[in-house]
């Protein structure tokens, strides 16, 4: 059944002109039917370069939207609209425009994870890989940074000299993850690495080896010494860090699982073929003043 399901997408893909992206977080089995497999930044770079006519993104929704910025002119398909990013939804547009006015000195860096309109009202996007190069590009001294707030104190410490207004939001999936989870791991497996990603607590990251995006990791593995890694960003990473490095061991936080990135399924993947739905759909102009930060970052570059 799951290989008959395999075929048909890979037949309709062929038929639709489409390419297929995928998170790091999405399920194994997403996974393995990816033309592209990567971070935020990475996707939004293969959304930029594909020549396919339509892009299934197998995601949440703010990422299939920079997709659909990026390339107003294709079909961006997401399998599930519901798969959303509870973080996104935390930027309060009314209080982002109060807080510029309050700081018309500042310079508005939006994380990657905020929806359409959020970005419209921004200077420059940033990923977790970038967001410190970002910032470090910017003449302002004054950064508004949102919306999370773990990934905002991370970069603030490694760019003392501006000042940042961190907005309040968290990524519900890493806040979560605990200092004491780790030290555990650390005790059952003493050599191994502690990799964790910047959107966890900064105690967390206190207490790790390295902070990486999920790209970041999945590079530093392929290049480490260490045969052993501790993993503290989304569990499902791992089944990719696994099968590229089949000779290296992954412990992962087990109740780090982003549902949302969990409802995409095949079954959806092959319906979103056949029907070409559901479709992202935003406002020429909601596009056009959100491409704007979005193109920023795209042409500073990437640091993993």
């Amino acid at each position: 059944m799951k290989n008959d399901i395999i075929k048909k997408i890979q037949d309709l893909k062929l038929k639709n002109n489409a390419v297929i992206l995928v998170h790091n977080y999405q399920l194994p089995e997403v996974q393995d039917i990816a033309d592209f497999l990567g971070d935020s930044l990475d996707l939004a770079k293969k959304a930029q370069n594909t020549d396919a006519e339509t892009i299934i993104f197998c995601g949440v929704d703010f990422m299939a939207e920079s997709a659909k910025i990026l390339n107003p002119d294709k079909n961006v398909i997401i399998p599930d609209i519901t798969a959303q990013c509870p973080m996104a939804n935390m930027v309060n547009i009314p209080n982002l425009l109060k807080l510029k006015k309050e700081h018309p000195d500042a310079e508005v860096v939006a994380y990657i994870n905020t929806t359409a309109e959020a970005k419209t009202h921004s200077d420059i996007c940033c990923t977790s890989a970038n967001g410190v190069k970002v910032v470090k590009s910017l003449s302002s001294k004054k950064i508004i940074f949102i919306p999370d707030q773990n990934l905002g104190a991370y970069i603030q410490k490694q760019v003392p000299d501006k000042e940042m207004i961190i907005w309040p939001g968290i990524c519900l999936t890493h806040h979560k993850i605990r200092k004491q989870d780790i030290l555990k791991l650390k005790k059952e497996h003493p050599k191994a690495e502690v990799l964790v990603h910047p959107e966890c607590k900064p105690e967390v990251i206190y207490i790790a080896d390295y902070a990486f995006s999920t790209n970041g990791m999945i590079n530093h593995v392929k290049e480490s010494d260490a045969k052993k890694f501790i993993i503290g960003t989304e569990k499902e990473i791992c089944y990719r860090l696994k099968k590229e490095n089949p000779k290296k061991e992954f412990y992962p936080i087990k109740y780090a699982i982003c549902p949302n990135m969990k409802k995409i399924t095949l079954d959806k993947v092959l319906k979103s073929l056949e029907t070409l739905e559901p479709k992202i759909k935003l406002s020429d102009e909601i596009m056009q003043n959100a491409k704007k930060p979005l193109q920023r970052m795209m042409d500073i570059g990437r640091i993993d």
